[in-house]
């Protein structure tokens, strides 16, 4: 696993039927429990993005579902216009969980529902 400041990179393979594993460290990031969906979005330059499914975003307030549509649709269409996390704002989060453990190996606790 190599990691950098920005960047978590964790390498799996895909099974002979098209599968893989999100890696324990990914769930975690994301949050994700048993029975939650993730989204996959390819963007223009070849990069692909995997995300929580929102479902309060599909069942919930159509503008906002629209909105992160069109989001997904201009990161796609217009890659050149991302720009990165400015480092005062990266600064002031290390700083907000500065002392904060993490294990990104753990496992992940059952789930209460």
């Amino acid at each position: 696993m190599a990691k950098t400041a920005e960047i978590l990179e964790i390498p799996a393979t895909i099974t002979d039927r098209g599968q893989t594993t999100v890696p324990a460290a990914i769930r975690k990031m994301l949050a994700l429990g048993k029975r939650d969906q993730v989204v996959f979005r390819g963007l223009a330059d070849g990069t692909v993005v995997i995300a929580k499914k929102d479902s309060r975003a599909d069942d919930g307030d159509p503008v906002i579902g629209t909105f992160l549509a069109f989001l997904a649709s201009d990161m796609a269409n217009e890659p050149a216009r991302i720009r990165p996390v400015p480092k005062s704002l990266v600064t002031r989060g290390k700083g907000l969980v500065k002392g904060v453990k993490v294990d990104l190996d753990a496992a992940l606790p059952e789930d209460d529902a």
